[in-house]
Protein backbone atom coordinates (compact mmCIF):
# COMPACT_ATOMS: atom_id res chain seq x y z
CA UNK A 1 0.00 0.00 0.00
CA UNK A 2 1.29 3.80 -1.30
CA UNK A 3 2.41 6.11 1.83
CA UNK A 4 -0.51 8.99 2.47
CA UNK A 5 0.26 12.17 4.00
CA UNK A 6 -1.32 15.24 4.67
CA UNK A 7 0.69 18.53 5.18
CA UNK A 8 -0.38 21.34 7.15
CA UNK A 9 -0.46 24.59 5.22
CA UNK A 10 3.15 25.36 7.29
CA UNK A 11 4.49 22.64 5.23
CA UNK A 12 3.36 23.48 2.00
CA UNK A 13 4.94 27.13 3.03
CA UNK A 14 7.71 25.44 3.55
CA UNK A 15 8.40 24.66 0.48
CA UNK A 16 7.16 27.51 -2.27
CA UNK A 17 8.27 30.14 -0.10
CA UNK A 18 12.03 27.97 -0.11
CA UNK A 19 11.86 28.49 4.07
CA UNK A 20 16.01 27.49 4.75
CA UNK A 21 16.14 24.07 6.13
CA UNK A 22 12.29 23.33 6.76
CA UNK A 23 11.87 24.50 3.20
CA UNK A 24 14.69 22.08 1.85
CA UNK A 25 13.22 18.97 3.88
CA UNK A 26 9.80 19.76 2.60
CA UNK A 27 10.94 19.47 -0.86
CA UNK A 28 12.86 16.40 -0.13
CA UNK A 29 9.79 14.76 1.38
CA UNK A 30 7.63 16.10 -1.46
CA UNK A 31 10.65 14.32 -4.02
CA UNK A 32 10.54 11.31 -2.19
CA UNK A 33 6.59 11.09 -2.19
CA UNK A 34 6.72 11.33 -6.48
CA UNK A 35 9.57 8.75 -6.84
CA UNK A 36 7.76 6.65 -4.53
CA UNK A 37 4.28 7.13 -5.96
CA UNK A 38 3.06 8.03 -2.85
CA UNK A 39 -0.33 10.30 -1.96
CA UNK A 40 -0.33 13.77 -0.65
CA UNK A 41 -3.50 14.88 0.40
CA UNK A 42 -5.29 18.47 0.78
CA UNK A 43 -8.66 19.90 1.68
CA UNK A 44 -10.46 22.78 1.72
CA UNK A 45 -8.68 23.95 5.11
CA UNK A 46 -4.89 24.29 3.11
CA UNK A 47 -6.86 26.48 0.28
CA UNK A 48 -8.90 28.55 2.73
CA UNK A 49 -5.43 29.51 4.64
CA UNK A 50 -3.80 30.15 1.36
CA UNK A 51 -5.93 32.61 0.16
CA UNK A 52 -5.83 34.36 3.72
CA UNK A 53 -2.34 34.59 3.32
CA UNK A 54 -2.82 36.36 0.22
CA UNK A 55 -2.15 33.98 -1.92
CA UNK A 56 -3.99 33.43 -5.72
CA UNK A 57 -6.15 30.46 -6.41
CA UNK A 58 -3.58 30.64 -9.85
CA UNK A 59 -0.41 30.54 -7.31
CA UNK A 60 -2.46 27.27 -5.32
CA UNK A 61 -3.12 26.36 -7.88
CA UNK A 62 0.92 26.06 -9.29
CA UNK A 63 1.42 25.12 -5.29
CA UNK A 64 -0.15 21.78 -6.13
CA UNK A 65 1.34 21.14 -9.67
CA UNK A 66 4.33 20.07 -8.55
CA UNK A 67 3.00 16.85 -7.45
CA UNK A 68 1.59 14.52 -10.30
CA UNK A 69 -2.26 14.24 -11.05
CA UNK A 70 -2.08 11.02 -9.37
CA UNK A 71 -0.30 11.36 -6.55
CA UNK A 72 -2.29 14.27 -5.28
CA UNK A 73 -6.02 13.68 -3.55
CA UNK A 74 -8.29 16.03 -2.37
CA UNK A 75 -9.85 15.30 1.35
CA UNK A 76 -13.29 16.23 1.32
CA UNK A 77 -14.57 17.90 4.73
CA UNK A 78 -18.01 16.76 6.20
CA UNK A 79 -20.26 18.44 8.89
CA UNK A 80 -19.84 15.72 11.88
CA UNK A 81 -15.84 16.64 11.10
CA UNK A 82 -16.62 20.19 12.19
CA UNK A 83 -19.04 19.83 15.08
CA UNK A 84 -16.12 17.54 16.26
CA UNK A 85 -13.41 20.23 15.60
CA UNK A 86 -15.22 22.93 17.29
CA UNK A 87 -15.87 21.00 20.52
CA UNK A 88 -12.19 19.82 20.41
CA UNK A 89 -10.69 23.28 19.81
CA UNK A 90 -12.93 24.51 22.67
CA UNK A 91 -11.85 22.19 25.55
CA UNK A 92 -8.21 21.36 24.16
CA UNK A 93 -7.54 25.47 23.02
CA UNK A 94 -6.60 24.90 19.84
CA UNK A 95 -7.45 26.61 16.76
CA UNK A 96 -10.27 24.91 15.13
CA UNK A 97 -8.22 24.64 11.33
CA UNK A 98 -5.68 22.44 13.01
CA UNK A 99 -8.15 20.25 14.60
CA UNK A 100 -10.00 19.78 11.48
CA UNK A 101 -6.57 18.85 9.67
CA UNK A 102 -5.91 16.56 12.56
CA UNK A 103 -9.17 14.69 11.90
CA UNK A 104 -9.37 14.70 8.35
CA UNK A 105 -5.95 12.93 7.91
CA UNK A 106 -7.14 10.33 10.74
CA UNK A 107 -10.68 9.50 8.53
CA UNK A 108 -8.86 9.45 5.69
CA UNK A 109 -6.11 7.49 7.07
CA UNK A 110 -3.23 10.00 5.98
CA UNK A 111 -0.24 10.77 7.97
CA UNK A 112 -0.05 14.51 9.22
CA UNK A 113 2.82 16.35 8.73
CA UNK A 114 3.34 19.37 10.71
CA UNK A 115 5.86 21.55 12.82
CA UNK A 116 3.15 23.19 14.30
CA UNK A 117 2.87 22.71 18.65
CA UNK A 118 -0.50 22.65 18.53
CA UNK A 119 -0.68 19.06 17.55
CA UNK A 120 1.02 17.65 20.57
CA UNK A 121 -2.58 18.46 22.23
CA UNK A 122 -4.42 16.37 19.79
CA UNK A 123 -1.85 13.20 20.01
CA UNK A 124 -5.60 11.29 20.49
CA UNK A 125 -6.76 12.25 17.35
CA UNK A 126 -3.55 11.68 15.11
CA UNK A 127 0.44 11.97 16.12
CA UNK A 128 1.99 14.91 14.12
CA UNK A 129 5.55 13.97 12.16
CA UNK A 130 8.12 16.26 10.49
CA UNK A 131 9.41 15.84 7.17
CA UNK A 132 12.88 14.92 8.05
CA UNK A 133 11.08 11.34 9.69
CA UNK A 134 10.29 10.27 6.36
CA UNK A 135 13.21 11.50 3.88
Amino acid sequence: MAERFYFDTSIWLDFYEKRGKNGEAAFKLIVKIIKEDWIIGYSDVNIKEFKNLGYSQEQINELFRIVKPNNIKRLHIHKEQINQANKISKTKDVPRIDVLQAILSRDNDFQLISRDKHFEKLKNITHARIPEEFI
